[in-house]
């Protein structure tokens, strides 16, 4: 079982590499520094790259896992209001949030299209969900998010079409105490803020539940589904 992650060098994604590592696994990391491979996420030529390096290698690949996500940076946060809407920093979360996942499965094409069960899941979030929207806000993370799980949604049929045994899905990690979360920590519930070994232990059990019967799925931590 070979896995590439997408982001594996922080955060989750480390965690979840360590994690793989640990189950004897062969795991792969991209990042923009560090890891395997080079990869800039917002550069198409880039992840077209790393596609062909990954392609190329010795070991078939069998899951494909994007962890990179952006809710704020230098200049940017969360919009409390839709007067803070800022037309850079929106589009900004779109290139990492919902552009560049479904690049890599333009890239990963060939690989999604003739392997015999290959599994792509990105992480999303649950405020990407638009009927489960109650307190408004982040208009930027929430729509890059929700935007997502319609391309990530379109590939899983698209590809259904051509590759019945595989599968994509959107999971949600719940909050996880890392530099995504750390502003935004004050309110979360007691027992919910997860380390991210916790988060990784978790969104393995999910995948290693998944079935081509899913694929399209939007799941949370707890492989419970949730609701467009």
């Amino acid at each position: 079982m070979a896995t590439l992650i997408i982001g594996g060098t922080a955060g989750i994604g480390q965690a979840w590499a360590a994690h793989l590592r640990d189950l004897g696994q062969t795991v792969w990391v991209a990042a923009r520094s560090g890891g395997d491979w080079r990869v800039d996420v917002t550069d198409e030529d880039s992840i077209q790259a790393l596609a062909n390096a990954v392609m190329a290698a010795d070991e078939p690949l069998d899951r494909l896992i994007y962890t990179v996500g952006l809710l704020h940076a230098d200049g940017m946060g969360p919009e409390k209001s839709i007067r803070q809407l800022q037309p850079a920093n929106a589009l900004r979360s779109f290139q990492i949030n919902t552009l560049a996942p479904a690049l890599i499965g333009k890239a990963f094409w060939q690989w999604l299209r003739k392997s015999p069960e290959p599994t792509y899941v990105t992480l999303s979030a649950r405020v990407g969900s638009i009927s489960d929207n109650r307190l408004g806000g982040w208009h930027s993370y929430r729509a890059a998010k929700a935007a997502q799980n319609m391309m990530m949604t379109n590939l899983a049929i698209e590809l259904k079409r051509v590759n019945p045994w595989a599968t994509i899905a959107m999971l949600h990690p719940g909050t996880v105490d890392t530099g995504l979360s750390k502003p935004f920590q004050a309110a979360v519930p007691a027992g919910k803020l997860f380390t991210p070994a916790q988060a990784a232990a978790q969104l393995e059990s999910v995948v290693q539940g998944l079935t081509p019967a899913q694929t399209g799925a939007f799941i949370d931590w707890n492989h419970q589904p949730i609701p467009f």
